[in-house]
C-alpha cells in the first residue's frame, strides 16, 4: 500500500507591500551586476584579482581580526574550499599570511598583511565612495534609515536562511 505524502498547505498571496519591492531589489541587483561595479572598484583600487579573492581580503578587513578558513567561507556564504584556493593564491602574492591560533594548536587563522590591508582599505574606500555619490543627495536622515534598515534585513534574511539551513531545508 503507497501512501501519498500529505499536500503542503496553500501559500498566502504575498502583501501588497512586498509585491511592490521585488521589482526594485531585482532591478538595483541588475543594476549593480550589470554596472560590473565590483569589476570597477577592483579597478579603481589597482588589484588585479578576481571577485571571489576580493571577497576574502574584504571578509578579513571587516572582520578586523584573524579568520579560520571556515568563517570566511561562512561570511562569504560559499564553501569552504573555494576559501582555501583563494587563501592559497592570495598567499602566493603576499597579501594573506597563516598564522597559529591561539586556541588550537592544529589550526591556523588567515590575516592579511600590509599589503593586503591595504589593497583591501583602497577596494572599501572605492565601493563606499560610489555609493556615497549616490546617496549625496539624500538628507542625513534617509542615509540613516537606509544603513538601519538594511542592517535590519540583511540580519534578519541572514538569520532565516541559517534556520532553514540547520533545519535541513525545511520552509524557507
Amino acid at each position: 500500500m503507497t501512501t501519498e505524502p500529505p499536500e503542503p498547505p496553500a501559500a498566502e498571496p504575498p502583501s501588497a507591500d512586498l509585491l511592490a519591492v521585488l521589482p526594485r531589489i531585482t532591478r538595483l541587483s541588475s543594476a549593480l551586476t550589470k554596472g560590473r561595479l565590483i569589476e570597477r572598484a577592483t579597478a579603481e583600487a589597482g588589484l588585479a584579482l578576481d571577485r571571489p579573492a576580493v571577497g576574502v581580503l574584504v571578509s578579513l578587513r571587516t572582520a578586523d581580526k584573524p579568520l579560520r578558513i571556515g568563517e570566511i567561507a561562512d561570511r562569504m556564504q560559499v564553501v569552504g574550499p573555494h576559501v582555501t584556493r583563494q587563501v592559497q593564491a592570495l598567499e602566493k602574492r603576499g597579501l594573506v599570511r597563516r598564522v597559529g591560533d591561539p586556541h588550537d594548536r592544529r589550526a591556523s587563522l588567515i590575516e592579511p598583511t600590509e599589503a593586503g590591508t591595504e589593497a583591501a582599505n583602497r577596494y572599501v574606500a572605492s565601493l563606499l565612495g560610489w555609493f556615497a555619490e549616490a546617496l549625496a543627495g539624500w538628507p542625513q536622515q534617509d542615509r540613516d534609515d537606509l544603513a538601519r534598515l538594511l542592517t535590519r534585513l540583511a540580519d534578519d534574511v541572514t538569520a532565516r536562511l541559517d534556520r532553514f539551513d540547520e533545519e535541513g531545508g525545511g520552509e524557507v
